[in-house]
C-alpha cells in the first residue's frame, strides 16, 4: 500500500502521539494493574473531560490555558479524592473508582444536553480525533510526557499514593484530549495486560504491544477509511492477544 504526501502528513503526528502516550501509559498501566484499580484512568479521564466540556460551556477559548487548567484542576481534585478514599475504604476503591466515572459522565451529558454540538463533541472526547493532531503541539506534549517519565523513573515509589494518583491525572489529562478517552484506556491496559506472564523484559514487551498496535491501526484505518481510534483499539488488543500467547506461562506436567 503506497501512502501519499498528503497521507503521510496526517499520520506521522498521529503516529507520534500514539508513541508518545505509549511511553507514559505503559509503564502506568503496570502499576495500575498492581494496585487492582484498572478503571482509575477511565475515571480521572471522565473527569477531566468534563473540565473540557465545563470550560467550553462556559465559552472559553477550547484552545487556551483556560481550559487546559480546568481539565488539569478536575483531575488532580478527583486524584485527591481517590486517594483519600483508598485510604479510608481500600477494600471498595473499584467501586469507588466506577461511581466517579459514572457520575463524571452523567455530568458530561447534563452540561453538553442543551450544546447543539454536545454529541459530536462527547464523541470526540470518547473516541479522540487522532488524525488531526496539531503536529505544533507535539513538541509541548512531548515536553511534559517527557517530565511525568522523568518522575516515574527517577523517583517511583518514593512518589507514594497521592504522588502516583497526581502523576497520573497529569498524564491523562494531557492523552484525553491528544488520543480520547477508549485509546487512552486501552493503552493503559491492554500492553500491560499482554505481558502479565511475561518473565523478562515485560516493560520493552508492553513497548512493543502499544507501538505495533497504533503502526497498524493507523495504516489499517487509512486502507479500511474507518475510524482511526476505533481500528486502533482493535489493533493493539489484537497484539495484546498475541503477546499472551507467546509469552504465556508453561503448564504444569500432571
Amino acid at each position: 500500500m503506497s501512502i501519499s504526501s498528503a497521507e503521510f502528513g496526517i499520520l506521522w503526528p498521529a503516529f507520534i502521539a500514539g508513541l508518545l502516550v505509549t511511553a507514559t501509559h505503559v509503564p502506568l498501566g503496570m502499576q495500575v494493574l498492581e494496585r487492582g484499580i484498572v478503571f482509575i484512568d477511565l475515571a480521572i479521564a471522565q473527569i477531566a473531560a468534563l473540565g473540557v466540556i465545563t470550560a467550553d460551556y462556559l465559552g472559553w477559548p477550547p484552545t487556551g490555558y483556560a481550559v487546559q487548567i480546568a481539565a488539569l484542576g478536575a483531575a488532580l481534585l478527583a486524584a485527591a479524592f481517590l486517594t483519600w478514599t483508598e485510604r479510608r475504604w481500600p477494600q471498595v476503591q473499584e467501586a469507588i473508582i466506577g461511581v466517579v466515572f459514572v457520575v463524571a459522565s452523567s455530568a458530561a451529558i447534563l452540561v453538553l444536553a442543551k450544546n447543539p454540538h454536545g454529541s459530536e463533541n462527547l464523541k470526540d472526547l470518547l473516541s479522540g480525533q487522532i488524525l488531526w493532531v496539531n503536529p505544533k503541539n507535539l513538541p509541548h506534549e512531548a515536553a511534559l510526557y517527557a517530565a511525568i517519565l522523568a518522575l516515574w523513573f527517577g523517583m517511583g515509589e518514593k512518589l507514594g499514593r497521592i504522588g502516583f494518583y497526581a502523576l497520573f491525572a497529569c498524564a491523562v489529562t494531557v492523552s484525553v484530549q491528544l488520543v480520547g478517552l477508549f485509546l487512552v484506556f486501552t493503552t493503559l491496559v491492554v500492553p500491560a495486560l499482554g505481558t502479565y506472564y511475561s518473565r523478562s523484559r515485560r516493560l520493552l514487551k508492553a513497548y512493543a504491544v502499544g507501538v505495533i498496535g497504533y503502526a497498524v491501526g493507523l495504516l489499517a484505518s487509512l486502507a479500511t477509511d474507518l475510524p482511526s481510534g476505533a481500528v486502533i483499539v482493535c489493533a493493539i488488543v489484537l497484539a495484546a492477544l498475541c503477546a499472551a500467547l507467546a509469552f504465556r506461562p508453561p503448564r504444569p506436567h500432571s
